[in-house]
């Protein structure tokens, strides 16, 4: 089974990077192919709300000018995805934004892309906003009929300058589990991804 990490902090090595690490380590001794996507400081735009993807069906979005399709192949291609921000003013990082908020859309419009896979949110932050954050990705997981696993608490990191968020003990103790939970998960719903209940037909609100 494959899972991609997705860090939507612009701030290479920085503390999202390192939760969204850790929760890829379980996952690794159990044998999963795993990958950790650069997006925050990446050229990506937000939704233009042009609909061409319910018109054209191929899996990507009409805009072609920036990262997004490259990184909607490897979304695609994933059984877990584990969508990593910094907290800016009580949200996610622009980058991040637009990430979401177009794979939901190529998810829906070509029937369900994402459905049936394991989604997680992960969230650095320096003092308050966090869950705010945490609600944005889980948002989008849930509307696209993902599992969504709980964990020991909030998917959530205490630290502001790179790397103090590794002195936040109990979010360490927290993707470790949320790593292990996405483990099991996966094991226990791969027999059953191909009756995964379809809907009637998808719509646009």
């Amino acid at each position: 089974m494959k899972a991609v990490a997705v860090n939507g902090s612009p701030r290479k090595g920085g503390n999202t990077q390192l939760l969204l690490q850790k929760v890829l380590e379980p996952l690794q001794a159990e044998g999963w192919d795993t990958e950790l996507l650069q997006v925050g400081g990446r050229n990506i735009r937000g939704c233009t709300a042009c609909y061409k993807c319910f018109k054209n069906k191929d899996l990507r979005c009409a805009v072609k000018r920036d990262i997004f399709n490259e990184c909607m192949e490897k979304l695609i291609s994933a059984d877990a995805l584990i969508l990593g921000s910094p907290t800016y003013f009580t949200d996610v990082s622009a980058e991040l934004k637009a990430l979401v908020d177009r794979a939901g859309l190529v998810s829906l419009a070509n029937g369900g892309l994402f459905a049936g896979k394991i989604g997680a949110a992960v969230v650095a932050v320096r003092r308050g906003g966090a869950t705010h954050v945490f609600d944005t990705i889980n948002h989008m997981f849930l509307m696209s009929r993902m599992i969504v696993p709980g964990s020991v608490y909030w998917n959530i990191g205490v630290g502001m300058d790179k790397g103090e968020v590794l002195g936040d003990q109990e979010a360490m103790r927290n993707m470790q589990h949320l790593g292990e939970a996405i483990a099991w998960l996966g094991k226990a719903i791969q027999p059953h991804l191909a009756t995964y209940p379809q809907p009637a037909s998808p719509e646009v609100s």
